[in-house]
């Protein structure tokens, strides 16, 4: 859990820089560079259990939202458009079939099995494994950025979850719940999606 001395303190911080959290006009303006709403919207229209079922729409609405993503490094964008256009039929299908358990069905199961289909590519990093979950379900998922991750345990001073570099449905299940948690300690204004509160945190607690 969240040190909530810690946590009241950085939320004081930012209070201060910006009283109205973030629907401060500052802040706003960094939302809107971000497009948060505009994708939170594409992913759910492209990723509901009915439009998954068309694996090579799905397909290419994922890469859509990955290319469009503020929070994907401009290095993967790109490696992972390639990527999915290197799959045939059954790697395709299996790629798609995860994402529906991520979001809709054994999530742990479709996690484990993202990571694997990724890792055929390289591609097996937390940014990519999190993206859609993220922005599908802004106020549940949580977006795994590894600096971010790394500095809030490091901040907390929490020896669990253990961060590695390799995705894991353990790290992801503990941190998501430190997340959830966490928000629920502070004023509403610092939430408005789980990606906000971590940028809040990111603001306030590292260096």
């Amino acid at each position: 859990m969240l040190d909530r001395g810690k946590l009241k303190a950085a939320e004081r911080a930012f209070l201060m820089q910006y009283p109205e959290g973030f629907n401060d006009p500052e802040m706003v303006k960094i939302i809107k560079r971000h497009r948060m709403s505009p994708i939170t919207e594409l992913a759910r229209d492209s990723f509901s259990e009915r439009a998954c079922s068309n694996i090579h729409v799905t397909a290419e609405n994922m890469v859509k939202v990955v290319s469009r993503s503020s929070m994907v490094s401009l290095f993967e964008k790109p490696r992972f458009r390639d990527f999915v256009k290197t799959l045939d039929e059954n790697e395709k299908a299996f790629m798609v079939n995860a994402l529906r358990e991520m979001l809709h069905g054994r999530q742990a199961v479709g996690f484990e099995a993202m990571v694997d289909i990724l890792k055929t590519g390289r591609l097996a990093k937390w940014s990519l494994v999190s993206i859609i979950p993220a922005y599908y379900k802004p106020t549940r998922e949580v977006f795994v950025k590894p600096t971010t991750a790394k500095g809030i345990l490091r901040f907390f001073e929490l020896d669990d979850p253990v961060y590695r570099p390799t995705p894991s449905w353990d790290f992801y299940r503990k941190y998501r719940k430190l997340i959830n948690e966490g928000k629920k300690e502070v004023d509403r204004s610092l939430s408005p999606s789980n990606a906000a509160f971590t940028g809040f945190l990111m603001m306030t607690v590292l260096p």
